[in-house]
């Protein structure tokens, strides 16, 4: 298959930035090593959001190339290109941001973070299995 080139950028980019979960790997080591202190709450969220940020990469990059196969154009192929690549960041940045803050057992007001990014997770899903099945 070869790639257009908005998307061969964007799969670039997306490739180079995925080093960062290297790096939430290493926090999470220190994190269960007791280098770090958590609460238990604050451990499965930290967790969550290396995890979802890990997956939703890879699912993110499957997604850019088979937007490719479709006939979509504008705004929809966006969407299906990028659409679960930048819930990579949101639906993440939800977990770690909700939990951060020292001694924390609840979420804070960034949990809206992980709602936006399910958003955008299913709105980029529907997107591309339309354009694939049109």
């Amino acid at each position: 298959m070869i790639l257009s080139p908005d998307a061969q950028v964007t799969a670039g980019i997306v490739l180079l930035a995925a080093v960062t979960v290297s790096s939430g790997g290493a926090f999470l080591a220190r994190m269960a090593s007791g280098g770090v202190p958590a609460t238990d709450f604050q451990r499965s969220f930290y967790r969550a959001g290396h995890g979802h940020a890990g997956v939703l990469i890879v699912f993110g990059l499957v997604c850019l190339m088979l937007a490719e196969a479709t006939t979509l154009t504008g705004a929809a192929l966006w969407l299906a290109r990028t659409g679960v690549l930048i819930s990579a960041i949101v639906m993440p940045a939800g977990f770690f941001f909700a939990a951060m803050g020292q001694g924390r057992t609840r979420p804070n007001r960034w949990i809206v973070l992980l709602v936006a990014g399910g958003v955008l997770l299913a709105a980029g899903l529907v997107t591309l299995a339309v354009g694939l099945l049109m």
